[in-house]
């Protein structure tokens, strides 16, 4: 019933512990595939000894050093299931969430997708994903994107769901080059999905602090979201969703950019100004009619987006402290 395509990348020497975390459970219909590149950080000898002793687990060996999205393609071509979910080795699917998972497609009417919650673990401690308030509020009924445009304003993660394959094939889909390889991907599939199905279990737990996966792209750089967002942009106007979803997609996509500005080691110093005009752009390209910002602090980030205000920004983003030493700085240069 679900394939489970595994980035074999094991930079935190997780990877043990993810795979054991998926063939332990009692629920039996599932299968492993484990696409290994030729980075040194695939321990090649680990998976092939999980290939040997369980069935259920099949390899796939890639040439060279590849992206993220040519890994988890691979394994999207390989996988026989009725169902695909795409983890990485920091992922650990707890519990009986398999099982869950199962009993849910089939409640549901087999679904074209199956969303569900995921936590995070970092430094010891413990939070919901960005979605949890999201589907906390969906009924067990299915129901297509239009009837819950909200939805669209939750990170497109290709981990927190599964994709029916038959859907996978149908429409074509694949993972780009380069990062942010996963945000137009899962938004075509949610846009073109007949039946979304929602089950309120935190199924995943992702060991790291930020979502940027550890095998990233040889050729990426951070700058590829622009287009990432541009083609889900472009889907809405194809799929006539526009007025429906654009308000939603359209926060998700500023909160993304303010996002990657905000994270330390994401953007040198001199990719700042340059990613800050690219986003205030696309704000100015993208800005729904009606639209309402978010209120409160985030609020006011998302106007200096709006106004090409990059140097209010940067003081916006500081610690509470740090703007009040700044402020004072500024007081006393002006007396």
């Amino acid at each position: 019933m679900i394939s489970v395509i595994v980035a074999a990348h094991d930079l935190q020497r997780q990877l043990e512990v993810c795979l054991n975390s998926i063939l332990s459970q009692s629920f039996r219909n599932v299968e492993v595939v484990a696409v290994l590149d030729q980075s040194a950080e695939c321990p090649a000898d680990l998976v092939d000894g999980y290939a040997r002793r369980d069935g259920r687990v099949s390899v796939v060996r890639l040439t060279g050093v590849v992206g993220i999205g040519r890994i988890r393609n691979a394994g999207a071509e390989r996988a026989t299931g009725d169902y695909l979910l795409f983890l990485d080795s920091d992922h650990v699917v707890g519990g009986e969430t398999l099982q869950a998972m199962g009993d849910q497609l089939q409640s549901a009417g087999k679904p074209d997708v199956l969303l569900f919650g995921h936590t995070r673990l970092h430094r010891a401690r413990t939070w919901p994903g960005a979605a949890a308030d999201l589907l906390e509020r969906q009924g067990r009924e299915p129901f297509t994107l239009i009837d819950q445009p909200e939805l669209f304003g939750a990170p497109a993660y290709s981990w927190d769901r599964l994709i029916r394959r038959d859907l996978w094939i149908r429409q074509g889909l694949a993972f780009p080059d380069g990062l942010h390889e996963e945000v137009a991907v899962v938004h075509r599939a949610m846009l073109a999905a007949d039946r979304i199905a929602v089950l309120k279990w935190n199924c995943v737990q992702i060991r790291r602090r930020h979502t940027q996966h550890p095998a990233g792209s040889p050729d990426g750089t951070h700058f590829d979201v622009f287009s990432r967002y541009e083609e889900s942009f472009n889907l809405l106007k194809e799929r006539d969703a526009l007025d429906v979803v654009a308000p939603f997609l359209f926060t998700r996509m500023i909160r993304h950019y303010l996002f990657l500005l905000n994270l330390e080691g994401c953007l040198s110093r001199s990719e700042r100004p340059q990613f800050f005009e690219r986003a205030g752009e696309h704000y100015r390209r993208f800005l729904p009619n009606g639209y309402e910002h978010p209120e409160g602090r985030e609020g006011v980030k998302f106007q200096l987006v709006a106004s090409g205000r990059y140097s209010a920004l940067k003081a916006a983003s500081l610690p509470q402290h740090a703007r009040s030493l700044v402020s004072r700085s500024a007081a006393v240069r002006g007396r």
